[in-house]
C-alpha cells in the first residue's frame, strides 16, 4: 500500500487538515479543563482561599475584637471556625456544623499539624471513604469538605490552633451538566470548523492553482501569459511579480531572435562577399587586383570585429571580464582615440570636435574605457545624417567627469530610448548594416560602465540629432 506523502497533498487539502486539526486541538483543550482538571482547579483554589483566610484569623487572634473580625470572616468565606487548644478542647466556636468533629478526632489532626511543622489540612468524602465507624450519626451524606489546621499564639501568648471546615460544593454534577454542554458546542464548533476551514482553504489555493496553471503556460514558453491573482496581498503581489518577469522574458526572448537573425545577417554579407571574390580570383587568377583583395580583407576584419565584439559582450555579461584600475589622463586618452578617428574617417568627411577645460584623472581601466569612448564614437558616425560634425567635450561636476558626445543624425523617439542599450536593438523595422562596427556598441558601453560604477544616458530629439554621455568618479 502507498504511504500517503503530506508533500504530495494538494495545498487547499493542507490547509483543511491544519485548520481542523487546530479546532480539534482547541475542543480537546476545552474538554481537558472544563471537566477532567476542574475538580483539581476547583480544589486547590478553595484551600488557597482558606489559608488566606487562617492567616488573617491568626493575626487576630493578638488583637482585641477577636470574636467580631473571625464571625465576619467565618460568613464572608462560608467557613467553620473553631479556636482550640492542642488538645483540641474548644476555646471559641462559630458556625459549627452538626457533624462537627469529636474532641478526639480534633485532637488528632492538631497533632499530625504541630508534627508537619504548623499546618495541616484534609479533604473528607463520605462518599468515596468513609466506612465503617467513620459514618457518624447525624452527618449530612455525600458532603465533601476540607479541613485546615493552622497553629498560632493568642494575646495571652499560648499556643493555639485554628480549625477550619469548608465545605467543598460536589462537582459532579456540575461536570455532568459541562459535558453535555460540550457536546452540543463540540458538534457546533466542529461543523463550523470543516466549514470555515473549506472556504479558507479554497479562497487560499484557487488563486494559487490559478497561477500555477499559468506558470506552467509561461514554461511552455509562451510568454504572453498574463498572471491574475487576487484575494490576499501576497497572491496580488506574486501576481504582479510573475507578470513582470513574463514580461521580461518576452523581451529577452525577443532580443534573442533578434540577436540570432541581425548576427545572421551580418555574418552573411561579409561571407558572400569574401566567398563571390575569392571565387573571382580562382577563375581569372591573373586578373586579381589590390581592390579584390582589399575587399577580402575588409570584411575578413568586420568578421573578426563581431566575433570579439560577441566574445566581449558574453565575458561581460558572465562576470568574467575583471577590471585593471589604473590612474590615468583621461583628456589625453580621448584626445587621442579622436586623432586615430578622424584620421581614419577623413575621406567620409567626417569632423571631430573636442572642447574641454583641462586635463581630468580618474582611476579607472584605461583600456575598458578607452573602448567605451570608440564605441560611442562609432555610434555617433553611424547614425550621422546630413551633418558630419560630431561634437565631443569633458565636463566636470560633483567629482564627477562627464565625457559627451553629440552627433547630427535623425534623433531618437522618447518611445526608444529606453532600449536603445540592448544588444542590436534596432529603431525602425528593418535591420541595417553599420557603416563601421558590429551593432554591439552601446550594449558594450552599458555594462562597462555599470563595471567602473559610472553613470551613462543619452539625450535625442527628432530631427536635431542625439547626445551620448558617459560619468566617471575623479
Amino acid at each position: 500500500m502507498k504511504r500517503l506523502n503530506l508533500n504530495n497533498l494538494r495545498l487547499k487539502w493542507k490547509i483543511f487538515a491544519f485548520l481542523l486539526g487546530f479546532c480539534t486541538l482547541l475542543l480537546a483543550i476545552l474538554w481537558l479543563f472544563q471537566t477532567v482538571l476542574l475538580d483539581s482547579f476547583y480544589k486547590n483554589i478553595r484551600i488557597t482561599e482558606i489559608k488566606q483566610d487562617a492567616g488573617i484569623i491568626a493575626a487576630a487572634l493578638e488583637s482585641a475584637g477577636t470574636k467580631e473580625a473571625i464571625d465576619e470572616i467565618s460568613k464572608n468565606s462560608d467557613i467553620s471556625v473553631d479556636i482550640t487548644d492542642l488538645k483540641g478542647n474548644s476555646l471559641l466556636t462559630l458556625h459549627a456544623p452538626p457533624d462537627w468533629r469529636s474532641l478526639e478526632e480534633n485532637a488528632i489532626l492538631i497533632m499530625r499539624a504541630v508534627n508537619l511543622g504548623g499546618e495541616f489540612y484534609r479533604y473528607i468524602d463520605p462518599q468515596a471513604s468513609q466506612t465503617g465507624s467513620e459514618k457518624m450519626p447525624g452527618r449530612r451524606p455525600f458532603i465533601q469538605s476540607l479541613i485546615y489546621i493552622k497553629l498560632a499564639d493568642n494575646a495571652a501568648g499560648k499556643r493555639v490552633a485554628v480549625v477550619i471546615r469548608a465545605v467543598i460544593s460536589p462537582v459532579n454534577a456540575t461536570v455532568t451538566t459541562l459535558r453535555y454542554q460540550l457536546y452540543f458546542i463540540s458538534g457546533i464548533m466542529l461543523i463550523l470548523a470543516v466549514i470555515l476551514a473549506i472556504v479558507i482553504a479554497k479562497r487560499v489555493s484557487q488563486p494559487i492553482e490559478i497561477i500555477s496553471r499559468s506558470a506552467l503556460t509561461l514554461a511552455k514558453g509562451n510568454y504572453n501569459t498574463r498572471f491574475t491573482g487576487k484575494g490576499f496581498y501576497e497572491i496580488i503581489a506574486l501576481s504582479d511579480t510573475l507578470n513582470t518577469a513574463a514580461a521580461e522574458l518576452g523581451k529577452v526572448e525577443g532580443l534573442r531572435r533578434e540577436l540570432l537573425a541581425n548576427v545572421s545577417h551580418d555574418l552573411r554579407t561579409p561571407l558572400a562577399l569574401i566567398y563571390s571574390y575569392a571565387e573571382m580570383m580562382n577563375d581569372f587568377p591573373d586578373e586579381i587586383t589590390p581592390e579584390q583583395t582589399r575587399v577580402i580583407m575588409d570584411e575578413t576584419k568586420r568578421l573578426t570585429s563581431l566575433v570579439n565584439d560577441v566574445l566581449d559582450i558574453s565575458k561581460l555579461e558572465s562576470d568574467m571580464e575583471r577590471l585593471n584600475i589604473t590612474y590615468f589622463n583621461l583628456t589625453q586618452n580621448i584626445a587621442e582615440t579622436i586623432g586615430r578617428m578622424g584620421a581614419l574617417l577623413k575621406n567620409d568627411g567626417f569632423e571631430f570636435v573636442f572642447s574641454h577645460d583641462g586635463d581630468v584623472y580618474v582611476n579607472a581601466d584605461e583600456t575598458k574605457i578607452d573602448r567605451v569612448f570608440y564605441n560611442l564614437l562609432i555610434n555617433a558616425v553611424n547614425y550621422s545624417a546630413g551633418s558630419r560634425v560630431i561634437s565631443v567635450s569633458q565636463t566636470v561636476s560633483d567629482n564627477t567627469a562627464r565625457i559627451s558626445v553629440t552627433d547630427g543624425g535623425e534623433g531618437i523617439t522618447e518611445g526608444d530610448l529606453p532600449f536603445i542599450w540592448d544588444r542590436y536593438y534596432k529603431i525602425g523595422k528593418k535591420h541595417k548594416r553599420a557603416v563601421t562596427g558590429t551593432g554591439l556598441g552601446l550594449s558594450i558601453v552599458k555594462k562597462i560602465i555599470e563595471l567602473h560604477g559610472g553613470s551613462y544616458g543619452v539625450i535625442s530629439e527628432i530631427g536635431k540629432g542625439s547626445t551620448f554621455w558617459f560619468g566617471l568618479k575623479k
